[in-house]
């Protein structure tokens, strides 16, 4: 049985140009989650409020368990370049959608 997760990611202040030289890395290492436990149901950069930065990161996951999800999140590219200030992983129930 897999359970949903969300995961909030905020990038560190100034944080774009790394994340920018990542980007490729991080784009390949979720086009293929299956060796880590981990189905993406919905993912994609969090913005500033005038929509002009990336600020962060989002994903909506299946998992078996929280500990896969944060195994997932360590072995980013994002997690080993140091972007994210702060990440929360929430296990999540849909209601709707």
């Amino acid at each position: 049985m897999t359970t949903l997760f969300a995961i909030h990611a905020l990038d560190k202040t100034d944080a774009l140009p790394v994340r920018l030289a990542h980007y490729d890395a991080h784009k390949a290492f979720l086009s293929d989650t299956s060796a880590h436990g981990i189905r993406i149901v919905m993912s994609g950069p969090l913005m500033s409020d005038d929509g002009e930065r990336m600020i962060g990161s989002l994903f909506l996951v299946e998992a078996a368990d929280r500990a896969t999800v944060e195994a997932f999140n360590r072995a980013d590219p994002f997690h080993a370049a140091g972007i994210w200030q702060a990440v929360t992983i929430t296990r999540f129930l849909r209601r709707q959608g």
